[in-house]
């Protein structure tokens, strides 16, 4: 048979392309639209499934145990609606996607596998990678979803002279502050404040550095000396120090705090994108690019830095987790997040002088910054090994 020929043979025709459901796969379609992910652990891709199962029950015991939250929720706050939002979104993507998988035919592949998918199950394989992707999905949920799931507001202050520094209790599961504040309604909403000043400033830093650095690496000459001298000056002044100073110079806000981290952040990756540019741009499709008369804004933008983003991601994931402890450490300043908005930091700062005494006020949100910096670096050293091909195994 020719090439030609085997090329127009269908795909049903050249063999059992179509793979045989296992018989775990065959009632798979009741106990999905039951239990979405439970079909996917039992085929052994815990990951996934485990991932599916923890939005799915997640979001089916905030219906049961918030359902008057969530009926209020429709005429709240613009929080709270984007948390009703959250809530309907999960419960949709979790059980679609969970029977969708279950339902389509699996067709096995006739040719090699694409580098994505090899990153995938290069990625799928870490345990630990996978566990950490699935606490900070759980933690970004927990950021969405705080007003419905929250026991209190966390501005409330009880009565000053009998629930100041309460323990654990049934009313208070993590206990009370100075100011008889419930430490767990703090904790789930200062999840929000340092998940999101961590995402945008690397979103933003990132971003500054990826065109910077293709620039450096492709124009070379005067531009790339010009643009590492600017790397070279911002890296030398002290990061910390050089925070504090800017902040102090302004009124802190969540704005503040985003801008200047994100604006502080980026000679790492512009560094990292310029070492892969410059080994990019000797390659043969850039030079086929050159010949064809390609500008360079395209060749840079559609040809270096899409080949180039392996290293910046695994450099991202990791940035967020390193953004997330600065936060914190200027919120523990006083030059963070002002109160009474609840921050992880602050929370650390408003329990150092009563450690002894009311020791749950700066436990608790420091195993979170803890976990919280853990499972990002976990994923991101996942990703660096199943991104660079001479590491997977």
């Amino acid at each position: 048979m020719t090439e030609s020929t085997a090329r127009s043979v269908p795909a049903a025709a050249t063999g059992p392309v179509e793979a045989s459901l296992p018989p775990h796969e065959r009632g798979g379609r009741l106990v999905s639209a039951l239990l979405p992910g439970l079909p996917q652990l039992l085929a052994g891709r815990w990951s996934v499934g485990a991932l599916a199962l923890l939005v799915w029950t997640g979001c089916v015991w905030i219906l049961a145990a918030r359902s008057g939250r969530v009926t209020a929720a429709a005429g709240g706050a613009w929080d709270e609606r984007l948390a009703l939002g959250t809530l309907a979104a999960g419960l949709v993507l979790a059980w679609g996607w969970s029977w969708r998988d279950v339902v389509r035919p699996r067709v096995a592949k006739q040719v090699g596998v694409s580098p994505r998918d090899l990153a995938v199950r290069a990625f799928s394989k870490n345990r630990t990678a996978v566990a950490g992707l699935i606490v900070i999905v759980a933690l970004y949920l927990i950021a969405l979803l705080a007003p419905l799931i929250a026991p209190y507001d966390p501005t409330f202050q009880g009565d000053l002279v009998g629930e100041r520094y309460v323990g654990l209790s049934g009313v208070h599961p993590l206990g009370t502050d100075q100011f008889a504040r419930d430490v767990l309604s703090r904790l789930l909403y200062g999840t929000r404040i340092s998940l999101l000043i961590g995402f945008i400033s690397v979103g933003i830093s990132v971003t500054i550095g990826t065109l910077l650095g293709a620039i450096a690496g492709f124009l070379g000459g005067f531009v790339d000396g010009l643009i590492m001298r600017v790397v070279d000056m911002v890296i030398s002044f002290p990061q910390l120090v050089l925070l504090i100073t800017i902040i102090a110079l302004f009124e802190p806000s969540i704005f503040l705090i985003v801008a200047v981290l994100g604006l502080t952040l980026w000679p790492s990756t512009a560094r990292i994108v310029r070492g892969e540019v410059l080994s990019l741009r000797e390659r043969e499709f850039v030079q086929a690019a050159e010949a064809l008369g390609y500008s360079k804004r395209r060749i840079v933008l559609r040809h270096l830095i899409p080949n180039a983003l392996a290293p910046v991601i695994v450099a991202a994931t990791l940035g967020i987790g390193n953004t997330i402890v600065l936060e914190a450490g200027l919120s523990f300043l006083g030059l963070g997040v002002q109160p009474p908005t609840p921050s992880w930091g602050t929370m650390v700062a408003d329990g150092r002088n009563v450690l002894l005494n009311a020791w749950w006020l700066s436990t608790f949100p420091g195993l979170a910054i803890v976990f919280t910096v853990l499972s990002f670096n976990l994923v991101g050293d996942g990703l660096r090994d199943a991104l660079d091909p001479r590491l997977r195994s």
